[in-house]
């Protein structure tokens, strides 16, 4: 490492000739090979943190590997080269809500003055939608593979595991084992989902492993949990024309603000989800017929029910994969008791070991800040960087039939922090202009902006239900990152008539009283 430090700040002196980049790379590469170990760095897990680090490792001139193998779920649904949110995350989960509105949209042309034939026998082909995303899955694959490839990434598919703090081994699929040594190592396996302890479970139900892939329709579907992934999937499933019924074991959306959960609920509600509140999961039966029996209990009335379903999707929350890579002969010991590593700076307790992405405690779960983490970790062990990863402010969005984007903190965690008295919240409902023909509900569409309450009252969350949410809050994330006011915000036109411009427009406050519904949709 410092040979390679050394060569590092000899690049920074003469780089203004502009013509050592590829000779930096070289000399790196030339000395990894002729050292002690295989490898300057070794990534265990082919997700998108893991992905990014070496990559960005190999433009520092770094002799890189990645070590990805995918255990096959319950249900023996696999994958290939990408992670999660290739593969059975975010991009599948996005084209099958897409896939929700598109089918909303069919209906609602007809008020726009399309002639569409025969509405009411308008219907979804799961099989041409599974194999649509799946063949842009398999692609995207592909890409992954050949970029490894071109970037001279050795690329080893095979479970990988600590032999000692400097050595993994590989196991390959026909049960041969590969070994490598490494100067440094980051752990990026990811999790996958838990399975709750009851009959039937683990034999008859799926998870989102395998629902993208699902070989047959899902039918009448029990969602089980009220995270954002169960949500998810029991809200495109309705909109797709599978009934959905979700239990709820406590709250949902644990973790974000809960005024705009019951938003979000009340909303799917009324799109027909039936929702089962304070209830836990206690059977899970295969009859004759093939339909599935779920028996569950409401922890409040102690009340048991059961019903009869095509699917049972188990939405209970992930487990961090770090049992499967045998950190003790690594001498890695802070991990919690939930299996993820507590990492400062993404450094566990062992100097040259690192973990990016959704294996860390306490950091958010989301692909965008584990490829930043991984890239900006790369720059600091090759190329001499010291710029951390900032994960306050991190903006997300919960694609449920009506979005939910937020950033910063929520109403509840600002009180928390600051007190009630010093916390001021401005809100609004309002009516989408593309809600209007033909006439949607918008009982739900709402917004707010969480504000320091002394001026010049500093932002600290902003939190929006309603279309595209996505993409509206994007661009309040860079403007939170820069300490937006909500004098700044009160100060921007908006871009009128689009949803994002109601941020500009808040103007009342909870503690008014004031009514926080628009008079029209110019005032």
């Amino acid at each position: 490492m410092t040979i390679l430090s050394n060569i590092t700040r000899v690049h920074k002196l003469i780089n203004p000739l502009k013509r050592t980049d590829n000779l930096l790379v070289v000399i790196r590469r030339t000395f990894a090979s002729n050292g002690s170990f295989d490898y300057d760095l070794a990534v265990i897990g082919g997700g998108s943190g893991g992905l990014a680090c070496a990559k960005e490792a190999v433009n520092q001139g770094a002799k890189v590997a990645v070590l990805d193998y995918v255990t096959p779920s319950p249900q023996g649904t696999k994958w290939g080269l990408g992670g999660t949110c290739v593969n059975v995350g975010c991009i599948p989960k996005k084209l099958m809500h897409q896939a929700a509105i598109l089918g909303e949209s069919i209906h609602e042309a007809v008020a726009y003055g399309w002639q569409v034939p025969s509405v009411e026998s308008i219907k979804i082909d799961w099989s041409a939608l599974t194999q649509a995303v799946q063949n842009h899955i398999k692609s995207v694959n592909w890409v992954t593979r050949v970029d490894l490839r071109d970037k001279k990434i050795d690329y080893i598919n095979g479970l990988g595991e600590f032999k000692d703090p400097h050595t993994l081994i590989a196991t390959m699929k026909n049960g041969s084992k590969k070994e490598l040594t490494a100067r440094n190592v980051v752990i990026a396996v990811g999790g996958r989902p838990h399975y709750p302890d009851i009959p039937g479970a683990l034999e008859y139900c799926i998870t989102s492993d395998d629902i993208f892939s699902l070989s047959h329709p899902p039918g009448k579907t029990l969602v089980v949990g009220a995270g954002y992934i169960g949500l998810e999937c029991a809200g495109f499933l309705n909109s797709l024309g599978f009934p959905a019924t979700v239990l709820i074991r406590s709250v949902p959306l644990r973790g974000f603000d809960q005024q705009m959960a019951r938003v979000v609920t009340a909303e799917m509600e009324e799109k027909g989800i039936k929702l089962e509140h304070k209830c836990i999961p206690l059977s899970v039966e295969k009859l004759e017929s093939g339909q599935l029996k779920a028996r569950w209990l409401n922890t409040e009335t102690q009340e048991q029910h059961e019903d009869l379903f095509d699917t049972v999707l188990i939405a209970t929350g992930r487990y961090a994969l770090t049992k499967q890579i045998n950190l003790p002969a690594a001498g890695v010991n802070c991990v919690s008791p939930n299996g993820k590593i507590i990492a400062d700076a993404e450094q566990t307790n062992v100097p040259h070991i690192y973990a990016v992405g959704d294996v860390l405690e306490g950091r958010p779960e989301l692909t965008p800040v584990a490829i930043h983490a991984g890239r900006l970790l790369a720059r600091r062990m090759f190329s001499g960087a010291a710029q951390q990863m900032d994960y306050d402010n991190v903006a997300t969005t919960i694609f449920t039939p009506l979005e939910y984007g937020c950033v910063g903190v929520s109403e509840e965690t600002a009180v928390q922090r600051h007190g009630a008295d010093n916390i001021e919240v401005y809100h609004a409902y309002y009516k989408p202009t593309e809600f209007f023909i033909p006439q949607r509900n918008i009982r739900n569409c709402y917004l707010k902006a969480v504000a320091l309450r002394e001026a010049p009252q500093r932002i600290l969350g902003l939190h929006f239900v309603g279309p595209v949410a996505g993409e509206v809050i994007q661009g309040f994330a860079a403007a939170m990152k820069c300490g937006i006011t909500m004098e700044q915000l009160m100060n921007t036109v908006g871009i009128h008539p689009t949803v994002a411009e109601e941020f500009t427009r808040l103007n009342i406050t909870k503690r008014s009283g004031k009514d926080p519904n628009p008079a029209s949709c110019c005032s």
